[in-house]
């Protein structure tokens, strides 16, 4: 029976739906194939017809678990007061997929790599529209050092099995990060 061509795009889709859920909540090395195909409803033998290798997989479920993410992005204090909540800290399966897999794509082929720097370059762009600051280099400063913070604490919070301690680092990098803000230099009136 011949699938058509929406139905190939769909199954795709819902491939790198599970994959990315599966990468982010057990890691790349800890997830096979055939987990990735079960949980997407399909069969083993067809992963083939879908992609080159696993590793084509880990890119591509990558890709698309960042940039659905990315467009998530709202005003970087309202991204900041949801990014550092428990909520998306307990969220590993559906949570942020650089918390998740950085350390982990840093030792997968190119594929991977390239698909979280090109996020890592649109992220900072996106966040630079929001991040305050007197100019284009203080907002994009800003951008840079208020993502490597939430990142950070979110790793940190993560890896904690101190429940006290992983929401102090939350709360923490969320108040320090908005006071960060407010020493940011503004525009001055001729700039605006």
């Amino acid at each position: 029976m011949r699938v058509s061509r929406e139905q190939v795009l769909e199954n795709k889709r819902t491939i790198l739906k599970a994959a990315g859920r599966l990468f982010r909540e057990r890691g790349f090395e800890s997830v096979t194939v055939t987990d990735v195909m079960k949980a997407a409803g399909l069969t083993h033998g067809g992963f083939y017809g879908y992609f080159k290798s696993k590793d084509d997989l880990i890119a591509q479920a990558v890709g698309e678990a960042l940039s659905r993410s990315e467009a998530a992005i709202g005003s970087l204090p309202a991204y900041r007061e949801q990014y550092l909540s428990p909520e998306h800290r307990d969220n590993f399966a559906g949570g942020c997929a650089i918390a998740a897999l950085a350390s982990e794509a840093i030792r997968q082929d190119h594929g991977a790599r390239a698909a979280m720097t090109s996020s890592l370059k649109r992220r900072i762009e996106l966040l630079s529209q929001t991040a305050p600051g007197a100019d284009k280099a203080h907002k994009r400063r800003a951008a840079i050092g208020s993502w490597a913070a939430m990142v950070g604490a979110l790793i940190l919070a993560r890896m904690s099995d101190d429940s006290e301690l992983s929401d102090k680092i939350l709360n923490e990098t969320r108040v320090w990060l908005a006071a960060q803000d407010r020493k940011s230099p503004r525009p001055s009136r001729n700039d605006q």
